[in-house]
């Protein structure tokens, strides 16, 4: 990502962002393989990770398997009373089917993504939100495809040889059914992805031998991708913004694929409702945007694009985050 616009007061240094797409590469890397990678010594990444985590800068959670209930998920935008967006920004973000979750720009719209079941979902838009007065109006659009999610996003900070090489071994066989030990092991990693496995082996009552086993079982089963919680701010993107498209029919899985590769975006999905496709953008700042929707978006055939600028995220992969300081 182009950061040449940012505020370099509010980026992290080389190493840090290195260590950010290490980690975005394979949450569960261990210290000395990232050392050894990027070419500085394990204390130095064990010193650096410390920092960063310990003043919560960076977190490494489970991401949810939004690939596999993408469909039937909805994207959800609520347009709320000025002044109340946050007491319906809270009430939703402590749902458990909503993994993400934002207040944009003018602080009078929610976005969010949520998933669960039928039932759930029709309480919440039929039952739940119509009887809140702080509600005006509430759009739901129907994901069709999920072309790239937020786990797929990576900073630019490392080279296409050191992302190879902490590539953990691509997911062969099918998912597992999770039985109740492995729905333990993964909520305790949806909180910390990074638990070392005595930890892990401590907080289940089972022997570290078997928690191996089944981390590995559970990897190979696509079960493990994890989510690097971040605030883009400190990697050089000031504006992160939700483009609302409508693309050609005949052109939208070229288009939506063009957009999942680009650098930029950090989730593509095909939607049904107002607009047929919806791509989140990273971007160092208006200009930037300017120019991804003249020199991206132009190119591809989109018809009209509606651009809703993120103010404030509430909830990412699951987790709430904390406000920069």
């Amino acid at each position: 990502m182009d950061t040449a616009a940012a505020d370099a007061d509010r980026v992290l240094d080389a190493l840090d962002r290195r260590l950010v797409h290490a980690l975005q590469v394979d949450g569960r890397a261990e210290n000395g393989r990232i050392a050894e990678v990027l070419g500085v010594s394990a204390r130095t990444v064990s010193r650096r990770l410390g920092r960063l985590f310990g003043t919560g800068t960076v977190r490494v959670v489970r991401m949810p398997d939004t690939r596999a209930a993408a469909l039937g998920a909805l994207l959800l935008r609520v347009r709320v009373l000025r002044g109340r967006v946050d007491a319906i920004a809270l009430a939703l973000a402590a749902r458990a089917d909503v993994p993400f979750l934002d207040v944009m720009l003018g602080g009078q719209e929610v976005s969010a993504v949520v998933l669960g079941g039928a039932a759930d979902r029709d309480r919440l838009l039929y039952g739940q939100l119509p009887a809140t007065d702080a509600v005006v109006e509430s759009t739901a659009y129907a994901v069709l495809h999920l072309f790239a999610d937020a786990s797929a996003w990576r900073c630019g900070a490392l080279t296409a040889d050191q992302e190879a090489a902490l590539a953990p071994p691509v997911p062969g066989a099918a998912p597992p059914e999770p039985d109740a030990l492995d729905h333990r092991l993964l909520d305790l990693l949806a909180v910390d992805a990074r638990r070392p496995h005595a930890a892990l082996a401590a907080a289940l009552g089972a022997p570290e031998s078997t928690v191996r086993r089944r981390l590995h079982r559970l990897a190979a089963g696509g079960l493990l991708r994890t989510h690097v919680s971040v605030e883009p701010r400190l990697l050089g993107a000031a504006v992160d913004a939700n483009l609302w498209l409508d693309v050609e029919p005949g052109r939208l899985a070229e288009t939506g694929a063009a957009l999942a590769r680009h650098p930029q975006v950090h989730g593509v999905l095909a939607t049904g409702g107002p607009s047929n496709l919806m791509a989140a953008v990273f971007c160092p700042d208006h200009a930037a945007l300017y120019r991804f929707q003249t020199e991206v978006l132009g190119p591809l055939g989109v018809r009209r694009a509606e651009t809703a600028i993120v103010a404030r995220p509430v909830k990412r992969a699951g987790v709430r985050l904390r406000p920069l300081s």
